[in-house]
């Protein structure tokens, strides 16, 4: 007899605010497009003019910095590890390191940033992913090692 993996979940924005505890404008995550709790998640944002700092990021050409596209890529790690155990109180989250950061591709408003984190390891409440990001086409655009705290 063969187990089948658990189906994927799919999280909207409304979804996605109730696992998070971030609001507008520094809620980074748009959709979870597929989700297994736990292990990995999909998501993504669309890059608009209204994320925080990019009027001033450069005016007149306005490219998303880094560290927005990195604490996009954490959100989506705190919805990958907070969504293994919804039964219990809500529980914080806390980034607590980024290795390996490189950026690929400058991204600017009006594109999709799309998003993907997997579990590579948790101990005693603290998760560490392998996080990537692309363009809609698949162009790699930013990785990472990301290590947060959380629930156990």
């Amino acid at each position: 007899m063969s187990t089948a993996p658990p189906p994927l979940l799919h999280l909207d924005r409304a979804a996605i605010g109730a696992l998070l505890p971030h609001r507008a404008p520094f809620l980074l995550i748009d959709a979870v497009s597929a989700l297994e709790p736990g292990q990995r998640g999909l998501g993504r944002l669309l890059l608009t003019e209204a994320l925080p700092g990019l009027d001033g990021h450069f005016p007149g050409d306005p490219i998303v910095p880094g560290v927005l596209q990195i604490e996009a890529l954490a959100q989506l790690c705190a919805v990958v590890a907070l969504s293994a155990a919804p039964a219990r109180p809500p529980a914080a989250v806390r980034l607590v390191g980024v290795d390996g950061a490189r950026f690929r591709r400058v991204m600017r408003p009006g594109e999709l940033l799309c998003m993907s984190v997997e579990v590579e390891a948790v101990r005693r409440g603290v998760w560490r992913f392998v996080a990537k990001a692309a363009t809609e086409a698949g162009e790699r655009v930013c990785e990472a090692r990301i290590t947060a705290s959380g629930p156990a």
